[in-house]
């Protein structure tokens, strides 16, 4: 029997069990893409020879204005776009600098790489990262291949290598800059935090509090920023007749998990601390854990002061006292810097950048009488306990912050 189509109009007929037949769509060609004008393209269009063109869109004086004017219409019309790699084999500059981090997770690198790449952009030049992972030999190598992709110029922050680069400098024949130096002894060129006056403010701002059994947690590695750090926790110290205490001075790595550990061991002591300066914000946020892990509170048993000023600080509970780095200020000095030393001028050898104090709710005064035991530690009761109040050197708000130097 027949079957009507129903699919057609007119009701056309076929056969049953007939093959129905498929039609594909017709194979479109496929596009090319356009090829990018060239110089040569361009002068043709404007009837001028090419290096004309090449002056023309470099604002060279050579060329009379109207025809320079003509030219560049032409090229926008046309999309022309310059090429950095031809331009740069014949000013002998990439306009790109390099820039070495030791991890893009850290909040310190992050925020002292936008203020490198404000800088860097403001004069039209682009940032190539590179990944040390905080490995001495990694971070040669980044250098090295950075300088042999003809970057114009090298920042690296918190070197492992310091020093080590002046032979090199001559080798390479690139600019360079470190921010944060991490490798004990004098470098050419570097932008460096206060370190010994921001940690010595903050153990001023403990003893002000009436602390006397203030602690120290470092970083085990022993570089530029500890040695500085540990040392103006001691001058505040002995300034105030305070002596040193080896057993109040304890080590992580800069990172929480140490931190909790270092902390705890202070806690355990028969004469435990009450306040503790700690090396950078991520070691105070272990340490405030560790404090509340053993049933304690911040500040009303154990004051915390960290480093840096890290977007978390405020966020903290309680929000933590520390001394701000302005990192992304030191980014962009270290950013002109390098520019002056592209450009042949005289740049400052070696730049320290002022640390500032900002107190908040971690900090207050020390308890004056013998309180209860917690887990085994013996804990002062409070008679005073104003958060973030300041002694002899003056009142600041909480969330205030007081310049150094």
């Amino acid at each position: 029997m027949p079957e009507k189509d129903g699919g057609k109009a007119g009701g056309m007929v076929r056969a049953a069990g007939a093959r129905r037949e498929l039609r594909l769509p017709e194979r479109q060609p496929l596009r090319q893409p356009s090829r990018q004008p060239s110089i040569k393209d361009i002068a043709r269009l404007a009837r001028v020879s090419h290096p004309t063109v090449s002056r023309a869109l470099q604002n060279s004086p050579l060329v009379n204005p109207a025809t320079a004017a003509k030219i560049r219409k032409i090229a926008e019309a046309a999309g022309y776009r310059p090429s950095a790699v031809a331009r740069g084999l014949v000013t002998r500059r990439t306009r790109t600098v390099g820039l070495v981090v030791t991890t893009v997770a850290d909040p310190f690198a992050g925020e002292v790489a936008c203020g490198i790449e404000q800088a860097a952009n403001d004069h039209g030049y682009a940032v190539f990262l590179a990944n040390s992972n905080a490995d001495a030999e990694c971070e040669r190598k980044m250098v090295q291949a950075l300088a042999e992709r003809r970057v114009d110029g090298i920042i690296v922050t918190s070197s492992r290598v310091g020093s080590d680069y002046l032979p090199m400098l001559a080798e390479l024949n690139v600019p360079m800059v470190l921010v944060n130096d991490q490798y004990p002894g004098e470098f050419v060129h570097s932008v460096m935090i206060a370190n010994e006056d921001g940690s010595r403010a903050a153990t001023e701002h403990l003893i002000e509090l009436g602390h006397r059994r203030i602690a120290y947690v470092g970083d085990r590695s022993g570089y530029q920023t500890e040695t500085e750090r540990l040392e103006g926790y001691k001058r505040a110290l002995g300034a105030a007749g305070i002596g040193f205490a080896a057993e109040l001075a304890v080590h992580g790595d800069g990172r929480p998990e140490a931190a909790v550990t270092a902390m705890d061991g202070l806690l355990k002591l028969a004469d435990p601390p009450t306040a503790v300066c700690c090396y950078n914000d991520m070691t105070a946020m272990g340490a405030m854990k560790a404090i509340r892990g053993r049933g304690l509170r911040v500040p009303e048993d154990v004051s915390v002061t960290g480093f840096d000023d890290l977007f978390f600080a405020e966020y903290l509970e309680p929000p933590l006292t520390t001394v701000r780095q302005t990192m992304r200020l030191m980014g962009r000095i270290a950013m002109e810097s390098l520019f002056k030393l592209m450009s042949g001028e005289d740049s400052v050898a070696q730049v320290k950048v002022e640390a500032e104090l900002v107190v908040r709710g971690s900090t207050g005064r020390v308890r004056t009488n013998p309180g209860p035991q917690v887990q085994g530690i013996t804990t002062p009761a409070s008679t005073d306990r104003s958060p973030g109040t300041p002694g002899t050197r003056g009142t600041h708000a909480q969330g205030a912050g007081r310049r150094l130097g």
